[in-house]
Parts: structure tokens; sequence; C-alpha cells
């Protein structure tokens, strides 16, 4: 039985949280400070421990719940990845994004929608602005013969699961984007694009009106006390009956799932505020989000309104088992953004990237999720596979509710997942997984 557990190491996020950087500033922070209480605890302010707070507030508002996040709320990984929160099977270990057979993706799929709908539904019951929820459905672009072939297979692959898509010519891509790189595109309309961190931070705001949620505030020790937990930060201390622990690949720091993990880091890049002129000379929509058809290929957005019109570019994977990346290794991949920005907009030759930051991803060896009851009251919500906003937000309700000993399909579909597989001995698991996603890269081609 596990009664102590000291934290190795905490999040560092390399780079500037571009998402969050254009928003308003937030307010300061509320640190924990002294001793408090809880019926439960949550680790970790992601997509996975704040749907995992509304969804205790759901199942009981009595409950007196605490929420505690390293840094501040939407500077984590929730607010730097590319804002898809996509409905259909998307795996990126894949060629083409399809998953592991028809029946275990229209299951995934089903749970994705009802991921979508939960954050649906906390955009309208939190006041959350219309600008970090958007369900306009996605687009799969190719740029070669290549990405076509992707496409098509996966298409072929939506048919037989039912499901609808539309296939875009080189027209309708221009006049989406604005550019010629494109030549095709296959469009899916379930998928939500969020501003992750417009979404995040109003989340917390919702939440928070019933909840005691507190940044900057890490855990660093946890000591098992008479049933329940004690929680220690650098300046308090929180017991709680039950935690529920949602740090995605940090699950390791705490010492559960070793050698089970794969951290993996991608990276992304944000232009400065286009001015009128750019506008113009661009075209297209003011607003869109493509993925590639290649899965290692750029994810591409333009985004308009709160901090103005800019493109984000993001492609490039590492594995990092240091959970850490230099900024040498930063500005080296921005470089390359560069290069594919340029490709893609000619017409924006003068226009600088203003951001650039990496977010920490955690993966699988066997693509599934480190969930359950890792020790005495202590519940998992981690690893979400490359796909935290829906896999994040579906694993918190599931937690949530194995916490509370609710009849959950949910959880019991989590529960009835392998373990996460063990990795190779650690050298060869770096340069492997490294040199396989190289490989995959140069394969990839123009679609970077």
């Amino acid at each position: 039985m596990i009664d102590r557990i000291k934290v190795k190491r905490l999040p560092k996020q390399p780079g500037v949280a571009a998402w969050n950087a254009i928003l308003p500033a937030q307010k300061c922070p509320r640190v924990l400070e002294g001793d408090d209480v809880a019926d439960i605890a949550i680790i970790g302010g992601g997509f996975a421990g704040l749907s995992a707070a509304r969804r205790l507030l759901q199942l009981d508002t009595g409950l007196k719940i605490a929420l505690l996040e390293a840094g501040r709320i939407a500077e984590g990984p929730a607010g730097r990845n590319s804002g898809f929160m996509i409905d259909l099977p998307h795996d990126l270990a894949s060629e083409d994004y399809a998953g592991h057979g028809m029946d275990a993706d229209k299951r995934q799929t089903e749970q994705n929608r009802f991921a979508i709908s939960f954050a649906g539904s906390a955009v309208e019951e939190y006041g959350i602005s219309p600008e970090a929820y958007a369900p306009v459905g996605k687009t799969n672009a190719s740029a070669s013969e290549r990405g076509e072939n992707f496409n098509r297979t996966y298409g072929e692959h939506l048919a037989r699961i039912g499901e609808r898509f539309e296939m875009l010519d080189g027209k309708a891509m221009r006049e989406m984007t604005g550019g010629s790189y494109y030549s095709s595109g296959l469009f899916t309309p379930g998928a939500v694009i969020l501003q992750p961190a417009l979404y995040i931070r109003g989340l917390a705001g919702g939440v928070s009106r019933m909840i005691a949620l507190y940044e900057n505030s890490p855990v660093m020790k946890m000591e098992h006390q008479q049933g329940g937990w004690k929680l220690m930060t650098p300046k308090g201390s929180i017991r709680a009956n039950k935690v529920i622990l949602a740090t995605n690949g940090h699950a390791e720091s705490f010492g559960f799932f070793s050698r089970r993990l794969m951290h993996v880091f991608t990276y992304a890049s944000m232009t400065r505020r286009l001015s009128d002129g750019e506008i113009h000379a661009l075209g297209g929509l003011p607003s869109w989000g493509v993925t590639p058809a290649d899965p290692m290929g750029a994810t591409v957005r333009r985004v308009s309104g709160t901090g103005g019109d800019r493109i984000v570019v993001r492609f490039r994977f590492t594995y990092d088992p240091s959970m850490e990346v230099s900024n040498a290794r930063l500005a080296k991949v921005s470089r390359l953004h560069e290069r594919s920005f340029l490709r893609r907009f000619a017409m924006l030759k003068d226009v600088p990237m203003e951001y650039r930051w990496a977010g920490h991803l955690c993966l699988s060896r066997n693509g599934v999720s480190a969930f359950g009851e890792v020790a005495q009251n202590i519940y998992a919500a981690c690893c979400q596979n490359g796909l935290g906003t829906a896999r994040g937000t579906l694993s918190g309700i599931a937690a949530a509710e194995l916490a509370l000993d609710e009849p959950s399909e949910l959880a019991e579909s989590f529960l009835a997942q392998d373990a996460p597989a063990r990795l190779p001995p650690a050298p060869v698991a770096w340069i492997g997984a490294n040199t396989y996603l190289r490989y995959r890269e140069w394969r990839a081609g123009v679609e970077c």
C-alpha cells in the first residue's frame, strides 16, 4: 500500500502560451496558503481536471471540492494545443487517422460527441464567449498526391462507419485559406474549433464559483492519513478524502505508470497581428482551421477576434522523457514553422512569428489511457494520447463518476482497456521513437 508520495518533478512550459497571451490579462491567482479541507481534491487544471470538477458538481452540489493547478490556468498544455475538438477517429499514430476497427471507431466517435456536447453545455451554462467554441467542422488539407490518397482512404473508412464528409477541390481550399498551396481537402462537419485558452479560462471561471480553485500551487508531497490524503504545496496543504489525478504525463512524476508513458512535445508558432493590408492580400475566410491529411504534417489555423487576425502553424513531434524542451530546440523548430508558413502564404512574406511554444503530450505504446484507482482513493485521469480536448474531457468525467461510485458506462469503458504497455529500455525508446518520428515527417514532405 502506498502511504507517501514525493513528486519527482514539476511541469516546465516551453515558450509563451500564445492563445493565452493574446487574451486580456487574468486576475491575480488565488494561491493555497495555510491548511484547507475538501471532500475531493483535483490535481491539474486542464481539460481533465476542470471537466472532473464540473461533473462532480453535477452529481453532488454539496461536495467540497478543491482544485490545485501547478501554474496558471491556460498556461499549461490545455492552453497550448491547436484547438480542435474532434468527434471522428483521429489516431495520430496511424497513417490516415483511422483507429482500431469499425466497432471501436464508432464507440470512440460516440464518446467524443458526448465530450463535445459536455463542452458546449459548459459554454452555455457559464456564459463563455462564443469565440471560445465554434462548431464549424474541420478540414483535412492536402498539398500532394500522397495527401490526397490519405484523404481518399480516410473517406472510405468514414463511409464504412456511416459518417458524413465532403471532398473539397483546390478552388474550395483557396476560397477558405486565401492561398493556392492546398490542392484538395476532406471536410467533416462534427468537429468544434476552440480558442483553447479562452475555453479553459471560461470553464475554470465557471466551476470556481462553487469550488476552491488554487493556482501557482503545485503539489509537492502527499501522505495517506485516516483513509484520505494530505496534499502539501509550498505554502499550504489540503486534507481530502479522495483525490483525482488529472496531470496527464505527470502522473509518472507522482510515481504512477513508471516506464509506461511516452512524453512527446509538439510545437507551434503564431504570427503577429495582421494589418488591414495584409488581411486584404491574404483573402480567404476570416477564421478557419485545417489538420494535415498526413498526421505528421502541419496543422494551420487562421484566427480573428480577440487578439486580432493571426495565423498559427503547428508541426514537429519529439520524444522527450525528461519532460523538458530547450530554448535552442524551440528556436530551431520555429524556423521550420517560418518556412512552412511562407510556402503557404507567400503574400505575407514580411509577417514574422510573434510567439513560439511547445506543448507536452502523453501517449501510451498501445494507445490506451492511464485511468482508474491507482492507490487507495486516488483516481487517475491521465494519458490522453494526443487528444487532450476530447479525451481529457472524457477521462475527467469518468474519473469523477468513478470517485463517487456512480454507475458509469464511460468509466467502465476506460477500465476495460488494457494497462499502458511497458516501454523498451530508455535509450532504445528515445532513439527508436525520435528516428521513427523524423522518418514519418520526412515522408510527409510538403504536407509539413
